[in-house]
């Protein structure tokens, strides 16, 4: 790596607003706000919308898509066409 040019990579804490869950990892990117953790230590928070602690997918309450009924409907409406234009 050349010198002088990479950001630094320090210790950041990302919270979750929607889901109140906190995590600490390491990143280039920083915020204005601090906060105390667990250690004792205080790090930049940068606070982020949503996670894999309020998703929907990881939460399971993700809604499950109808694609079998998507996939019947466009046989019904362009079948025995897009059968034809693939040949």
């Amino acid at each position: 790596m050349k010198p002088g040019i990479h950001p630094p990579y320090e210790p950041v804490v990302f919270r979750d607003k929607a889901g109140g869950f906190a995590f600490l990892t390491r990143s280039t990117a920083t915020g204005d706000k601090t906060v105390e953790w667990e250690d004792g230590n205080t790090y930049p928070v940068i606070d982020v919308e949503i996670s894999s602690a309020s998703h929907p997918f990881y939460t399971g309450q993700a809604r499950v898509l109808d694609t079998a009924g998507r996939v019947e409907k466009f046989r019904q409406r362009y079948g025995s066409q897009a059968r034809r234009e693939a040949r």
